[in-house]
């Protein structure tokens, strides 16, 4: 039998445990519940979220057209607006943030904007981690020294990736010789990182090599996904 959610232990219900815990503790049917606010006969608003997600996943409900979202069953126009206007807003918001976020979309603007790198004696190796616009979220330097793969471990990389929500990760690191071939190192822990970003789910957009005279992008050279 499905419980309705005034059923539910109040510590079970969407909204009490929004309260006590806030939003980010939630999970994603808890907070489209929140949203829906009740179900209909014989589902709850727990159970409508879920089934809603399982039919529409990867934030595909959030691009229905509102035609459409109102004619599911158990939606209708009153929670098809409500959800039409959540999304709107939030899609707007993170707009209005975007702009303030450098943008970082070429190897020509990680070149510019890691001009610093271009003097350096010793090898710097830097992760920038971008959102789903290829805005930038966050830049930390990983390691500096001689490219190894104990240098550089996928731990090390990807751990502000997860804590920030990034979208993808993109690297760089300098050559002062000025050399922009890719040394056996570079390739292998380019490799490592990739294949680490495929398991993680935040892709490895791109490695660059840095040096004064110019730059070297792996994915340009068709090196990102290379096996070997």
């Amino acid at each position: 039998m499905t419980l309705r959610i005034a059923e539910l232990h109040p510590v079970e219900r969407p909204r009490e445990r929004l309260e006590e815990r806030g939003p980010e503790a939630l999970a994603d049917e808890e907070l489209l519940a929140v949203l829906l606010r009740t179900g209909y006969a014989g589902c709850s608003a727990i159970d409508l979220a879920k089934d809603l997600l399982r039919r529409y996943p990867d934030g595909a409900l959030g691009r229905l057209p509102l035609g459409e979202l109102k004619r599911l069953k158990g939606v209708g126009l009153s929670r098809a607006a409500s959800l039409g206007a959540a999304l709107e807003l939030a899609r707007r918001w993170e707009r209005r943030e975007d702009r303030g976020l450098p943008l970082v979309d070429t190897p020509a603007k990680v070149w510019e904007r890691l001009a610093f790198l271009r003097e350096k004696k010793k090898e710097y190796f830097v992760a920038l981690y971008l959102n789903a616009c290829n805005r930038l979220l966050h830049q930390e330097t990983v390691s500096i020294g001689t490219l190894t793969a104990s240098l550089v471990h996928p731990r090390e990389v990807f751990a502000p990736a997860v804590e920030r929500s990034a979208a993808g990760v993109l690297v760089a690191h300098n050559h002062p010789s000025g050399d922009l071939r890719p040394s056996p190192e570079d390739r292998e822990t380019t490799r490592r990182l990739a294949a680490a970003g495929r398991i993680l789910g935040i892709p490895l957009l791109d490695h660059v090599l840095v040096a004064e005279s110019g730059f070297l992008s792996f994915r340009e050279r068709g090196l990102l996904g290379e096996d070997r």
